[in-house]
């Protein structure tokens, strides 16, 4: 019978490896270190945003007569 709380792998001795060294903290940590998925895109928005913002202040300089 399984048990839930892992009582039947608990104690058995932890496996090190013979052909792999033994990796440093570090490189561990940076296995799961944040990263940017679509490089350049932060950009590219805040590029998009200041563009729609000039287009806007620009179109507000007009009265409703010009139209």
């Amino acid at each position: 019978m399984i048990k839930d709380n892992y009582e039947d792998i608990i104690n058995l001795p932890h496996h090190v490896s013979t052909k792999h060294p033994h990796m440093s903290l570090e490189s561990r940590s940076a296995q799961f270190a944040p990263f940017s998925p679509l490089t350049g895109y932060a950009e590219k928005l805040k590029s998009t945003v200041k563009s729609n913002q000039e287009f806007y202040e620009f179109e507000d300089t007009f009265t409703d007569d010009e139209y």
